[in-house]
């Protein structure tokens, strides 16, 4: 009875399943790490908030989901321009890429104080579109904190454009008025050459009327 009691007990162990044979395996392919460029290197980071953003589709009317994820303020180091960019969470795609330009405006998405909408020339798909966003946030103050930051950063570039506008008209100002000064001169310096010529030819016509009388006075007197 015993002996095979033992045969089963060795039967129901499997051979060499907690064994370390010591042999190691070498990898197929070696993986190697590689700097992925997200194109935001250059960049300031001014505002980074999450959200859910919203397209108006014109053709249907209605509001589409674009995705959850990120929106960002970044300020380009060198050219000092400010674009609005967006991802989706994890995956990373891209939901909106755009500047921020003068005369654009963002105001609070009516009947919801967590969303604001706006217009703007996008390039998300990889080519400009006319779109009108709305975004929504979880709280009212990071609503109210995209806003702002939109505002300041758009108010300052409008301002910079109606300078540039009026130094512009001030420079085509003061070119009229010196081309209006030379023509004067023109007309001025042509006045004067003829009263010159007129006061000259004045004594010869004189001299010539006091000889024909000069002339005349002798005849008389015989």
């Amino acid at each position: 009875m015993s002996s095979s009691t033992d045969h089963h007990e060795e039967e129901d162990v499997p051979a060499g399943e907690d064994e370390d044979t010591g042999a190691q395996v070498a990898p197929i392919v070696r993986l190697e790490e590689v700097a992925v460029s997200t194109g935001e290197e250059d960049e300031e980071v001014i505002l980074d908030l999450k959200a859910k953003l919203y397209r108006f589709d014109k053709e249907g009317n209605q509001w589409k989901e674009r995705g959850a994820g990120t929106v960002k303020f970044l300020k380009h180091k060198v050219t000092g321009k400010v674009r609005l960019l967006m991802r989706q969470s994890k995956i990373l795609k891209i939901c909106a890429n755009h500047l921020i330009l003068p005369k654009m405006t963002v105001q609070e998405h009516a009947g919801n104080e967590k969303s604001c909408v706006w217009h703007a020339r996008d390039f998300a798909d990889g080519e400009l579109k006319d779109e009108l966003f709305c975004i929504r946030f979880a709280s009212i103050e990071n609503c109210k904190r995209f806003i702002e930051t939109f505002q300041e950063i758009a108010e300052p570039q409008n301002r910079e454009e109606n300078e540039d506008a009026s130094a512009a008209a001030v420079q085509l100002e003061n070119l009229s008025v010196e081309g209006k000064s030379d023509a004067e001169k023109q007309v001025e310096e042509k006045s004067e050459d003829k009263t010159k010529q007129q006061v000259s030819a004045a004594p010869e016509k004189e001299s010539k009327e006091d000889s024909e009388k000069k002339v005349e006075e002798p005849a008389s007197s015989t």
